[in-house]
């Protein structure tokens, strides 16, 4: 072992004791969901079951919604298998619990630290371990490898400054890329440094390319349209602190603007900030009715994205006007035929913006010329169609990366 990943194992087992207190003190701050701080521990709160199990693993929101068209495809082509999905986040295990299929087990990740690791892995004993975009945690790898678990990492993102950090630490690097069994990258780029860094890429598949459209009540549909009435709708999805302001500066008189902020809790902050803008304001969490004056509405939900793209003429995607976020998933209003627009810090998602932008589905602006992007694509119908039918055709080739990745995991999954 290389002498990088020696002093990690060892740091991580003299912390340990303090991983209690932390998550005691993230809970108290809403960062953890209190009641289940043992999972993190890798106290499970479910038995096994018996039989084959398979265990994905999605660090947040993003990467586990990725994964729930592969979990949907592993139980419906092998039902004799269990399959377990950690994640991260509160919001990520609030979203799963909506969107897993029946017979799936969702537990919080468990920290990375050696007897936490051992303690989690004894309970669920995987067959396979399947890890998704950039999670490479010593401790749970090894592990799992000495417990002869086959691993996979799928749809793997690294971004150049990730890239740098591992290469102070190559012996590492290769170690624990070296404990997969399979190594698929999300981007050519990502392909390239992880074979800088000693891994054996096979090939180049995209989970967040994959996906059935986002679900919504009809009734619902139709019951926002009604109260929307004939007015354009700009939603500003998945939004981070300040851009809520940027898409209100750009959105035109006469429309009605929708903020889905990506953290749910930052809507009534998000809804005094628009205010200060002199914006009529509601609320959908607090009630407050959608009328014909309401210039800003403040979809601070969980799982009703369906529902708000449904209703929407543009979709302005967050976490791209400013640096450090990277962006969200553009295929998401692509998939239901709504023109996206971004800012030109998506870098997430920048081989899927490239593409979608060279296909006519997506526009990619800085953050100065939102403020005329948006009224002309409004005021362009024309436009507006084309790319609702480029998005529409563009989404729908996510399906081939799916059956590509099932081909490649299928070989490592237990007999």
């Amino acid at each position: 072992m290389s002498l990088g990943l020696s002093l990690y194992r060892g740091v991580t087992a003299i912390a340990q004791p303090l991983a209690g207190p932390i998550l005691r003190g993230r809970a108290r701050r809403g960062k953890e969901d209190s009641a289940r701080l043992g999972e993190r521990l890798g106290q499970a709160s479910r038995p096994r079951p018996d039989g084959p199990l398979v265990w994905l693993h999605a660090a947040s929101v993003g990467e586990s919604l990725s994964i729930l068209p592969l979990v949907d495809r592993l139980r419906a082509e092998r039902p004799d298998t269990a399959v377990l999905v950690t994640s991260g986040t509160v919001t990520s295990a609030e979203l799963l619990a909506q969107r897993l299929p029946p017979g799936a087990i969702h537990q919080f990740a468990p920290v990375d630290a050696p007897a936490v690791a051992r303690r989690f892995l004894n309970h669920w004993r995987p067959d396979l371990a399947i890890f998704v975009e950039s999670e490479l945690w010593p401790n749970l790898l090894l592990e799992a490898r000495k417990r002869n678990v086959r691993l996979a990492l799928v749809s793997a993102r690294i971004t150049d400054e990730s890239a740098t950090g591992w290469r102070r630490a190559p012996g590492a690097a290769r170690k624990l890329l070296g404990c997969f069994d399979l190594v698929l990258a999300q981007d050519t780029a990502s392909a390239q440094r992880l074979g800088w860094m000693g891994g054996h890429v096979e090939g180049v598949d995209n989970l967040k390319l994959v996906g059935e459209p986002l679900a919504a009540d009809a009734k619902a549909v139709a019951a926002l349209k009604k109260a929307i009435g004939k007015r354009p709708v700009i939603l500003a999805a998945s939004t981070h602190p300040g851009e809520e302001e940027l898409i209100a500066s750009a959105t035109p008189p006469g429309a009605l603007l929708i903020v889905a902020p990506r953290h749910p809790d930052r809507g009534e902050g998000v809804a005094a900030s628009l205010a200060v803008l002199g914006l009529t304001v509601a609320r959908r969490t607090a009630g407050e009715p959608l009328s014909a004056t309401t210039q800003a509405y403040v979809a601070d939900t969980l799982g009703e994205m369906g529902l708000l793209f449904s209703v929407a003429d543009v979709a302005v995607m967050g976490g791209g006007f400013g640096p450090g976020i990277g962006g969200h998933n553009p295929l998401e209003p692509a998939r239901l035929g709504v023109p996206v627009v971004s800012g030109p810090h998506a870098f997430n998602f920048a081989e899927v913006y490239a593409a979608m932008q060279e296909a006519g589905a997506a526009l990619v602006v800085e953050a100065w010329d939102l403020k005329a992007a948006i009224p002309d694509l409004l005021a362009d119908t024309a436009r507006r169609a084309s790319m609702k039918s480029a998005a529409l055709a563009f989404a729908s080739q996510g399906a081939a990366a799916l059956d590509d990745t099932w081909a490649r995991l299928r070989r490592l999954l237990p007999r």
